[in-house]
């Protein structure tokens, strides 16, 4: 369903705050999980490297391919915070 909704919405949604000031990607980063590392791995696929490729920007790619891996492999979560950030 996360893969359906990241297609069909423009890519900016994600960045929209709720009502707690938060955006739909802390609740993934934050409340880490085996589901959530799962769900944020789409979400990044989806959102970072499918814009990329269309934007014709591939050779971000490989930048930016790294510092997702760091992200999903990182357990200190004020870390992922920041590899998130940066």
């Amino acid at each position: 369903l996360l893969e359906v909704l990241l297609d069909k919405f423009p890519y900016y949604v994600l960045s929209w705050k709720d009502a707690n000031g938060k955006l739909a990607m802390d609740y993934l980063v934050t409340n880490w999980t085996g589901e959530n590392k799962i769900l944020l791995q789409l979400a990044l696929e989806s959102w970072m490297y499918s814009r990329l490729d269309r934007w014709c920007a591939k050779s971000w790619r490989p930048v930016m391919i790294p510092l997702v891996n760091t992200l999903l492999a990182e357990d200190d979560k004020d870390r992922r915070m920041a590899v998130f950030i940066e």
